[in-house]
């Protein structure tokens, strides 16, 4: 089932450019996975050396944030958008 990944801009270094992507995934985890299949390196600018997503990385599946759903468990179905944002600090 494909879902549409949003890449923030932070990242597109690392996805040729591309804002966004598809991919086949059950669960946010696997399109954590997926992409770093198809992008070598995503994965550690998303999640530290244990595997958890980055505090300063937030998910979004249809606008819900993962950390009120069932985290990267969250199910996906097809034409889910997940979308990737990075904390913004400022000061």
């Amino acid at each position: 089932m494909p879902v549409t990944v949003r890449i923030p801009a932070v990242l597109r270094s690392v996805t040729a450019g591309k804002d966004q992507v598809a991919v086949e995934a059950a669960d946010v985890s696997e399109v954590l996975s997926r992409l770093d299949e198809l992008y070598p390196g995503v994965k550690d600018r998303l999640c530290d050396a244990g595997g958890k997503v980055r505090r300063f990385v937030n998910i979004y599946v249809n606008r819900e944030d993962v950390r009120f759903l069932n985290g990267v468990g969250t199910a996906l179905k097809e034409g889910d958008v997940v979308s990737i944002i990075p904390a913004i600090a400022g000061g």
